[in-house]
C-alpha cells in the first residue's frame, strides 16, 4: 500500500514525509502529468492525491491521471491552502470509505451466493422427490436418493452457517 502525491508545490517531499509517517505507508511524489503517469505505469497505488491547482490548470492531465490510477482512491486537494494534517485526514477518510465499501461488497456477494445456492438446492430436492415418486428402477432410485441426501446435507450445513452468522450479529 502506497500513496502517489501529484503536485508541483515547493516542499512537496516534506509534506509527503509527514503523510508517510502519520499514515504508516510510503508516499511517492510526482511534479506533473508525465511523472505521475510514469509512476502509475510502474506500480499500483492505494490512493492518488492530485493538487487541485493542477486539475484546474490542466484538466486533461488530471483526467489522464485518474484514467490510469486503476483501483487507487482518487483524492483532490488544494495544497496551497491545506496543510499536511488536512491531507492526512482526507486520505485516511478515503481509506476508511474504501474499507467500508469493500466490506459491503463482500457481504452482498456472499448473500447473492447464499441465495443462489439455496435456490439450486431447493430445485435439486424438489426434482429428486419428483423423480423418486416416479416408477424408477432400483439402481436409478438409489442414485436419486444419494443426490437428495447430499442436497439435504448441504442445506443443513448452510442453515447452520446462517444460524452462526445471525448469532454473531
Amino acid at each position: 500500500m502506497s500513496i502517489l502525491m501529484v503536485t508541483g508545490i515547493e516542499g512537496a517531499r516534506n509534506c509527503a514525509d509527514v503523510v508517510a509517517k502519520n499514515l504508516d505507508m510510503p508516499v511517492e511524489t510526482a511534479e506533473g502529468r508525465r511523472s505521475a503517469l510514469s509512476a502509475l505505469r510502474r506500480r499500483e497505488f492505494t490512493a492518488v492525491v492530485v493538487d487541485e491547482s493542477l486539475a484546474e490548470c490542466d484538466p486533461a492531465a488530471a483526467d489522464a491521471i485518474w484514467a490510469n490510477a486503476g483501483l487507487a482512491i482518487p483524492v483532490q486537494i488544494n495544497f496551497a491552502i491545506s496543510g499536511a494534517a488536512r491531507l492526512i485526514r482526507e486520505v485516511r477518510a478515503a481509506l476508511h470509505r474504501r474499507e467500508r465499501e469493500q466490506s459491503l461488497a463482500h457481504r452482498a456477494a456472499a448473500a447473492a451466493i447464499d441465495t443462489e445456492l439455496k435456490a439450486t438446492l431447493a430445485g435439486l430436492l424438489l426434482q429428486s422427490e419428483l423423480a423418486l415418486a416416479a416408477n424408477l428402477s432400483a439402481p436409478a432410485a438409489d442414485r436419486i436418493r444419494v443426490v437428495a441426501d447430499l442436497a439435504t446435507h448441504l442445506r443443513t450445513q448452510l442453515e447452520a452457517t446462517d444460524t452462526m452468522q445471525e448469532a454473531r450479529t
